[in-house]
């Protein structure tokens, strides 16, 4: 072992006069485990809604979306086959898309009615696989018989508790678009019965849509043979943008198409935002640990002058000086980096029971899934953050190390030792 090591380790543990510079170390060594315990479980949690959101978008939306500008698309059939040729495109569907009411005895609310065609639906979206009650096959056939027989549709779960409605009940679909009488525009109204309910884990989709059979949707809107558009699924979901762009220079200006994080745009830069940040401010707790350190140092520096001035006097160099009191912050950064890592990856990785156990024991439910959009707490470990964390930690802490070692290092041994 060098000599600097050996002596940067006993100066860790300080006499019994010095009991005070034992107890800074801890705190400095417990301030870095603190901080980047901290930076870990956040970032964490950061990536883990990140990643659940992405998740649950793809689940009910497609990749890319394509429209024609400001009318329906007739010719939607044609313009499948053309979409179905481009690089990486993997499945095509039409869809119909407009706002609605939803009317169940005293209950009503505002939704969005989407009208998809059940066969190529599931090979595009995962709406299928969020179904909780019913089934998505019973929206094409009429649910009842004779004259209760009526057509189906599906309703998310959060919408099925606010109009109280179940699998099997009669709901009213009123759209504000509807007849010119004498009395003025009538809303058009017709009846629906509820074939299944939907989960898909966000509570914004699952509190505002609604779906149909692609037909029945045409013939409640009046559209005829045409679509809002065509939803597309593509073997890479993080290169949707090129597809984007070069439908659009294909197809031209009459057709306009969007890919899912372009339609998600700002809750996915405020989610990637909110993580730079947080790294930033919590960044900052290693930074006071890091004065932890410093001071420590000094302290260390100042009651060894005796101990300096006969290392130099035997011949220790200037830098051999500075390397042993640079060794012994570093080991406090180290040993604080790898609790603070041990301890952040324990609670990451069981954060969900210890949010449940904080809760229960307070009695207080600070996580409205009304709120955050999801259902459940998320938490991701990504192995580079943790990297990046554990190197930042280590680098701040050899940064705190260099003044006071470099204070030592200038020390003269007749100054030290004039008034031993």
């Amino acid at each position: 072992m060098p000599f600097e090591l050996l002596i940067g380790l006993r100066y860790l543990k300080a006499k019994r006069k010095s009991t005070f510079i034992s107890i800074i170390t801890f705190i400095s060594t417990a301030g870095v485990m603190l901080g980047v315990m901290a930076l870990i479980v956040v970032l964490a949690v950061m990536t883990g809604f990140e990643e659940d959101l992405k998740d649950k978008i793809l689940g009910t939306n497609a990749h890319v979306v394509v429209v024609r500008n400001g009318a329906p698309m007739e010719d939607y059939h044609q313009v499948m086959e053309k979409l179905m040729g481009f690089k990486g495109v993997i499945a095509a569907t039409p869809f119909i898309y407009n706002q609605v009411m939803l009317s169940s005895g005293k209950n009503v609310s505002g939704v969005v009615l989407r009208g998809i065609d059940v066969t190529t639906d599931r090979l595009v979206t995962g709406l299928s696989k969020s179904i909780v009650d019913g089934s998505i096959d019973r929206l094409e056939p009429t649910m009842g018989e004779g004259r209760d027989a009526l057509p189906g549709l599906l309703v998310g779960k959060e919408l099925a508790k606010h109009l109280n409605i179940f699998v099997g009940d009669k709901i009213n679909v009123i759209s504000p678009m509807g007849n010119i009488t004498p009395l003025g525009m009538m809303p058009k109204m017709k009846p629906f019965r509820v074939a299944g309910i939907f989960n898909t884990g966000m509570f914004e989709y699952d509190s505002t849509l609604a779906y149909v059979s692609l037909s029945q949707a045409q013939s409640f809107f009046d559209l005829g043979d045409t679509v809002t558009g065509i939803q597309l699924k593509v073997k890479d979901v993080y290169h949707t943008g090129e597809l984007a762009r070069s439908i659009n220079r294909t197809l031209g200006g009459e057709y306009y198409a969007r890919d899912w994080m372009q339609m998600n745009r700002n809750i996915l830069f405020a989610l990637k935002t909110e993580k730079v940040v947080m790294f930033i401010i919590l960044t900052l707790i290693v930074l006071v640990a890091a004065f932890g350190i410093a001071s420590t140092l000094f302290m260390v520096v100042m009651e060894k002058n005796r101990d300096i001035a006969i290392l130099k006097s035997m011949g220790a160099t200037g830098n051999s000086i500075m390397k042993i009191f640079v060794l012994e912050g570093m080991v406090i950064g180290v040993v604080g980096t790898a609790l603070g890592v041990a301890s952040g990856l324990l609670i990451a990785f069981n954060l969900e029971p210890i949010i449940a156990l904080i809760q229960k024991i307070t009695g207080e439910n600070f996580f409205s899934k009304d709120i955050y959009y999801l259902d459940h707490f998320p938490s991701l470990v990504v192995p580079s953050d943790v990297v990046l964390i554990s190197v930042t930690a280590v680098l701040i802490s050899f940064v705190a190390t260099l003044y006071p070692a470099w204070q030592a290092s200038r020390m003269l041994p007749a100054e030290a030792l004039r008034y031993e």
